[in-house]
């Protein structure tokens, strides 16, 4: 009977987590997604949001992938306080974040003005959406390219590098190609986190819309009906990505386990 009840408990908590997909699919008609993805000018954010969501994934590739393996190694000086620092910007609120970014890269800053003089801004422009997504996802990316590279057996390096392989060749034979999944599937959260980004992107980065924004709007001046073709816009554009990244990562450990 216990066993019984667990699977019951792990069934009704697994549907209830569905339950807002399942409701979005239900409450939509073919012909109310026809009518609101066909408008001029309807699927300008989605635009807007690949876009910005393609830069944010390659910041976090760029300066993310570093850090995650120092941080998995230990390699860095007092290495509690940097994960700390990451955790710290995973657990502010994204509005929270919004409002601290106006003061950090605001116009009446010290970063602001030194993109003035360069004729950028980071309020209300793309860079100010980018920046947004790239704050609210990089927690997320950092922390699971983290595990990622913590799950590769220091040994293996170690062994490589005895067989006189340098440092970047033992990193690009062993190390990645090992870290692989975790690192896909870290960056496909980070991708949808960035393209599903609200709270930060509100305070700082109102224009240009991206498609949470467009919801949001959209809810605001029409109503909840009208809203919800492109709430299923925005799941299908950042899901994908994420499903098939675990799809891998579930393979790739099922294959270490045999």
């Amino acid at each position: 009977m216990s066993g019984f009840a667990s699977v019951a408990g792990a069934a009704i908590i697994w549907i209830a987590l569905l339950g807002p997909v399942i409701t979005l699919v239900t409450h939509l008609s073919g012909s109310a997604i026809a009518s609101a993805l066909t408008a001029p000018g309807a699927l300008d954010p989605l635009i807007v949001s690949l876009e910005s969501g393609a830069v944010t994934v390659a910041v976090l590739l760029l300066l993310g992938t570093p850090l995650a393996r120092m941080l998995a190694r230990g390699t860095l000086p007092f290495p509690r306080v940097w994960e700390a620092g990451v955790l710290c910007s995973l657990l502010l609120p994204p509005l929270v974040i919004g409002l601290v970014l106006v003061f950090m890269v605001g116009p009446f800053t010290p970063i602001g003005q030194l993109l003035g003089d360069v004729h950028l801004s980071a309020t209300n422009t793309f860079l100010a959406l980018v920046i947004a997504e790239v704050y609210e996802s990089a927690p997320y990316y950092v922390l699971g390219a983290q595990a990622a590279f913590s799950s590769v057996d220091p040994r293996l390096e170690q062994q490589a590098g005895l067989l006189g392989d340098r440092p970047r060749r033992v990193f690009r034979r062993v190390t990645l190609p090992l870290a692989a999944p975790g690192l896909a599937m870290a960056l496909a959260v980070a991708w949808a986190r960035a393209m599903g980004a609200f709270g930060a992107v509100i305070i700082i980065a109102y224009h240009p819309y991206g498609i949470p924004l467009q919801i949001y709007t959209t809810l605001q001046e029409t109503g909840l009906a009208s809203a919800l073709p492109f709430a299923l816009v925005l799941l299908v554009v950042a899901l994908p990505l994420p499903l098939a990244a675990y799809i891998w990562s579930a393979r790739a450990r099922g294959r270490r386990r045999g």
